[in-house]
């Protein structure tokens, strides 16, 4: 059975910095595509960032300078690196993953998502 569980969300003021985690079980994580969306109230769920199962990544650019998406294959967990924090960031982050081979937005493995708020 699959399970990806995020962790490291919080409260943290505007310009700070927070580490998400993702740990995953149940898939071959190495050569599994890595994902993070956040989903702001009465918003649509977005892309923020992925991983392939090589390390080549991508971000969104409003995102872009700020966060950092990474993987550790031997701990089975990807993590998204959050700097420079802005209100607008404030949404529920969620981990994704699938194979790496298929088109990111055909990724059907989800966690149950961590919380980020950004205010002072």
């Amino acid at each position: 059975q699959v399970q990806l569980v995020e962790s490291g969300g919080g409260l943290v003021q505007p310009g700070g910095s927070l580490r998400l985690s993702c740990a995953a079980s149940g898939i071959g994580f190495s050569i599994y595509g890595m994902a993070w969306y956040r989903q702001a109230p009465g918003k649509q769920r977005e892309l923020v960032a992925f991983i392939t199962s090589g390390g080549r990544t991508n971000v969104v650019d409003s995102i872009k300078g700020r966060f950092t998406i990474s993987r550790d294959n031997a701990k089975n967990t990807v993590y998204l690196q959050m700097n420079s924090l802005k209100p607008e960031d404030t949404a529920v982050y969620y981990c994704n993953a699938g194979p790496s081979i298929a088109p990111v937005h055909t990724w059907t493995f989800w966690g149950q998502g961590t919380q980020v708020t950004v205010s002072s």
